[in-house]
């Protein structure tokens, strides 16, 4: 049983990029989904889908293709992707204090009261939140 599904994608994640592998699959959630649309729409990931086949339950597999980048497409998009807040310890910020990931050059997703947002979203929109990772 995962205790952290979220960390378990971030580490799914970090390991198919240190392994250089084209894509990967994780258990979907609504969640999951949404924290893949960011990275697509910010340039991390080339795609992902929704796959309904070999489900157990309920529950899908959310596909994730990987971007590399270069000549050779060697240097992977995603230098890392680090889980901030956990099922033990969350961290929340108000609005004046969203982290600058990397001096502005990574992102920080939060998950907010209008739904999950960029650090870049949360300050122009005024919101706060729970820092859900960072990517740089």
């Amino acid at each position: 049983m995962i205790t952290d599904p979220i960390a378990d994608m971030i580490a799914r994640i970090n390991n198919a990029i240190k392994a250089r592998k084209d894509e990967v699959s994780v258990p979907t959630s609504k969640i999951k989904e949404q924290l893949a649309e960011i990275l697509k729409r910010e340039g991390y990931i080339e795609d992902y889908v929704v796959s309904e086949e070999n489900k157990k339950g309920n529950q899908g597999t959310l596909i994730i293709k990987l971007k590399y980048l270069g000549k050779r497409n060697t240097k992977p998009a995603i230098s890392k992707i680090q889980r901030v807040s956990k099922p033990g310890l969350r961290k929340y910020v108000p609005v004046d204090e969203i982290p600058y990931v990397q001096k502005g050059l990574g992102i920080a997703i939060l998950t907010t009261n209008k739904g999950i947002m960029t650090d870049a979203e949360a300050r122009k929109q005024r919101v706060g939140g729970e820092i859900i990772c960072y990517v740089w």
